[in-house]
């Protein structure tokens, strides 16, 4: 019963982004919206819609791969053997646990490598962006794997740890515990675990330094520090991000975006991210996270000693840890739901941040101004299709939105 049920959600995830990405391939034959005229020219919309395209057919093929992958592995029997062979090292449940999961991570890392190489070193360099050097990518990908197998090791053990033990509550304590860590980890990234993959660089004296001190007075508005990351050693595109909890507050541009931008343009973008703090939207994301997280584990606990789960992929006893992984696949459908009623509340708060963005700066005008120009320097998708939007987009089109800001005219 399990073993098909979870394939029958796997294919209809998969058929969901299907269908999503044959609509993106639709709109995508639109004509360039009108109001772009003055950053996009018929050629600069043209490669646009390449890129779009380019990008849309890479990831159908890495989910295609995926999802063969995954029918494969469950085919042969993938998660009894690798059980089997974790047990025979002689580990504790915990640590087996987060042996389990780290092999699973390691092989999916390999796996997923080669689609990550031609992702940076070919469509990124085909359309301009790509700076990342060879080094460089392996660096960040040893570091980012070592950081997933550690954390995510740990934060494992521990909740096997939890329902190896605790029986009926284990639910509670695990989501407690995981509640705290993850207050922590907010907490700590922006000094110990994000300065790994870029330098931060406090912003020097000058006009730009002056005009964001003047409006963080105005706004009385406190941050830890405000700083300049290396975007462009990687890439060409621009971004800014706040990050942090409490005195690891900090906003971070890039320098790409420093570079390509007015004091003005700059200045709005920045109000906008001070703006998701100002309408607690940070916390917001945090709440419903951990909310969402409580109730996962929640309905697990209904299904960890369901001997039937374990028997249906052909793993001789009840392993906590295998269980977890199984129950992710059977969340499936319940996730994506999750995932768009996510999706729908952080395009509301992108509104929002806009909103206070354009209110604070006195018009909406420098932030339209950025989003044109951030739109052209990263060749965004100017039509993206209605269903995609729905299923997965965390930020309104960027038409949409210049369309709210003009009522701050």
């Amino acid at each position: 019963m399990y073993l098909y049920l979870i394939l029958a959600l796997l294919l209809a995830n998969y058929v969901l982004d299907l269908v999503c990405d044959i609509s993106t391939f639709k709109c995508l034959a639109n004509p360039m919206p009108e109001e772009f005229s003055d950053v996009f020219d018929q050629q600069k919309y043209a490669k646009s819609q390449a890129y779009s395209r380019a990008a849309t057919k890479f990831t159908l093929w890495e989910k295609s791969f995926s999802l063969l992958v995954t029918f494969l592995f469950v085919g042969c029997g993938g998660f009894s053997f690798l059980d089997v062979w974790v047990k025979s090292w002689g580990f504790s449940v915990p640590l087996a646990g987060a042996v389990y999961l780290s092999s699973l991570l390691l092989v999916l890392t390999l796996l997923n490598l080669p689609f990550g190489i031609y992702s940076t070193f070919v469509i990124e360099a085909k359309f301009g962006f790509n700076k990342t050097t060879f080094a460089i990518f392996f660096w960040d990908t040893v570091k980012g794997l070592l950081i997933s197998l550690l954390l995510m090791g740990t934060i494992f053990a521990l909740a096997v740890w939890f329902f190896a033990t605790f029986g009926h509550w284990a639910w509670l304590y695990t989501w407690i515990a995981l509640v705290l860590l993850g207050l922590f980890l907010a907490f700590v990234s922006p000094v110990l675990i994000l300065p790994l993959f870029n330098k931060f660089s406090p912003l020097p004296d000058g006009e730009l330094k002056s005009a964001i001190v003047d409006y963080m007075v105005k706004q009385k508005f406190k941050i830890s520090g405000l700083f300049s990351i290396d975007g462009s050693k990687r890439s060409t595109k621009a971004n800014a991000y706040f990050t942090g909890l409490g005195k690891t507050k900090r906003i971070a541009l890039y320098d790409t975006l420093i570079e390509q931008m007015s004091v003005k343009e700059i200045l709005a973008v920045l109000a906008h991210e001070v703006g998701h703090c100002v309408k607690g939207h940070i916390k917001q994301g945090l709440v419903f996270s951990f909310i969402s997280t409580g109730f996962t584990l929640y309905l697990f606990s209904f299904f960890v000693k369901d001997a039937n789960l374990y028997a249906d992929f052909g793993v001789s006893s009840t392993s906590i840890y295998v269980g977890m992984i199984l129950f992710g696949l059977i969340f499936t459908p319940l996730s994506v739901i999750l995932d768009i009623w996510s999706a729908y509340f952080s395009r509301k708060h992108e509104y929002e941040a806009d909103a206070y963005s354009a209110g604070t700066m006195g018009s909406g005008k420098p932030l339209i101004s950025a989003l044109k120009r951030l739109s052209s320097q990263n060749l965004s998708n100017l039509t993206p299709s209605p269903l995609r939007v729905f299923v997965s987009y965390s930020h309104p089109p960027v038409l949409q939105r210049i369309k709210a800001l003009k009522k701050f005219l």
